[in-house]
């Protein structure tokens, strides 16, 4: 049990480790076109993100994935980047009420991107055969899943304060917000080590 705890407490501080804040945002990003009645929805997206996440540190703790980490580097802000964009094409829009098969499918495959980000971490904390890696990475991934709760909480406290007590509609709400991730992400992108290699 106390295992448990250590790798459910790394997973925990993966996400909500302010140093990187790139998880952060790309939370921040996902919920702010919804509201506490929306719960289902965000924890259905939010755990989609927690399997890609999953599927990735699999694939590269059996090996069967490796990629370049300032390629990744580069793409986690360009997912958070695309993410805030959709927002600010869809916000007031009906089409969030619609079909989830659209962002469900892009959230999975943003969480591989993340997961791969943080995979040789992953591999270099748990030294031995894949095989022994496996209840540590589930337990990673409860960490992942609570502190995504945690974060997905927060934003929706923020969004009905901010829609109840300051009047602000639900559109500027998502319009302010993504803009603010884009803002964040765009310098990211820009010195990403990757334009100097």
């Amino acid at each position: 049990m106390n295992e448990f705890w250590i790798f459910f407490k790394v997973g925990l501080n993966h996400v909500l480790d302010i140093h990187g804040y790139d998880h952060i945002l790309f939370l921040i990003a996902l919920t702010v076109p919804y509201v506490a009645k929306d719960w289902k929805r965000i924890l259905i997206l939010v755990s989609f993100f927690t399997l890609g996440h999953t599927l990735s540190l699999l694939l590269s703790v059996f090996n069967i994935v490796t990629v370049k980490a300032s390629l990744v580097e580069l793409l986690i802000p360009i997912t958070i980047l695309i993410t805030a964009f959709f927002n600010l094409l869809t916000a007031g829009k009906s089409s969030k009420n619609g079909s989830l098969t659209f962002i469900a499918g892009l959230t999975i495959f943003f969480g591989i991107i993340h997961g791969l980000g943080f995979s040789n971490y992953f591999k270099a904390l748990l030294p031995g055969k894949p095989s022994d890696k496996l209840a540590p990475l589930l337990e990673f991934a409860l960490g992942i899943e609570a502190a995504q709760i945690i974060v997905v909480m927060a934003v929706l406290i923020l969004a009905f304060i901010v829609q109840t007590l300051l009047r602000f509609n639900r559109r500027d709400f998502t319009l302010i917000m993504s803009s603010f991730v884009i803002g964040v992400v765009v310098p990211l992108i820009i010195d990403s080590p990757i334009w100097t290699k």
